[in-house]
């Protein structure tokens, strides 16, 4: 068989002459990082002499100039209170530098002298006022105090007299001085007893209660509207004794008085 021909042989071969200047299909460039320069001895006393003025301005933005003091108060969250008790009890300093008010001085002060506030966020709002964010004690029962009435929060807690009941509060009567249970358990763990027992209670009967009445820790007494009573018993099993009076409540509208002190075996009598 003849060999390839002279022209065939010279196709083969590289073209002579300079190269192409694009470059190989599938080729990427490359990037090359540059060695980077220290800053120079000048450099770096510039850039400290500008940090070190640069945070002096700041200290003196904050807490000498005026563009950042204290002028206002404002109070959030307030329903019994007014706005501006809240803010004389606060005394926040006027005219100080916001930066320099302590806010949690401010928030123990707040509830050391008004008692109904249960809660107060203190917060600064820049450029000149400090808020006050208010969550008052709601009250559960009412003790009567002579002419006046005592309030008590979910807590136990008595945190303020008023002239008036509010309306839908019930009343707490401690009948417990002569009680075994008074000084096993203190008055305060007898009170908080009561208040739980109405907490259990739905709002549709809770309406009806007019008087709590505690003889002992295992003797809880409901004073409902329409001259109904209900022996409670104890604390314990709250939610199940709330559930199963409601029901009692529905199927024997009559009665008079209902123990529940035993859920699991409630009685009912003077239908």
């Amino acid at each position: 068989m003849a060999g390839p021909t002279t022209a065939q042989r010279g196709e083969k071969k590289s073209p002579s002459g300079p190269p192409s200047a694009a470059a190989p299909p599938g080729r990427r460039f490359r990037w090359e990082r540059l060695p980077l320069r220290a800053p120079s001895r000048r450099g770096l006393i510039i850039i400290l002499v500008g940090t070190v003025l640069l945070g002096a301005f700041g200290v003196w933005a904050l807490y000498a100039s005026d563009w950042l003091r204290a002028e206002r108060v404002s109070t959030t969250g307030t329903k019994v209170l007014k706005p501006r008790e809240v803010i004389a009890a606060a005394d926040a300093p006027m005219n100080a530098p916001l930066a320099s008010v302590d806010t949690d001085v401010l928030a123990r002060r707040l509830r050391a002298r008004l008692p109904r506030i249960k809660t107060v966020e203190v917060e600064r709002s820049w450029p000149h006022t400090i808020g006050l964010k208010v969550t008052e004690r709601v009250p559960e029962l009412l003790m009567r105090w002579g002419r006046k009435f005592v309030e008590v929060d979910a807590e136990g807690v008595r945190f303020a007299t008023v002239g008036t009941a509010p309306e839908g509060v019930p009343l707490l009567e401690m009948a417990a001085s002569d009680s075994p249970s008074l000084r096993r358990f203190g008055i305060d763990r007898l009170r908080r007893a009561a208040v739980e027992v109405a907490q259990d209670l739905p709002a549709v009967v809770h309406k009806d209660v007019h008087k709590v009445r505690v003889r002992s820790y295992d003797a809880i007494t409901l004073e409902l509207a329409g001259d109904r009573t209900v022996a409670w018993g104890s604390r314990e099993q709250g939610p199940e004794k709330a559930k199963v009076l409601t029901a009692l409540l529905k199927a024997v509208p009559d009665a008079r008085h209902f123990d529940i002190s035993v859920p699991s075996a409630p009685a009912v009598s003077g239908s």
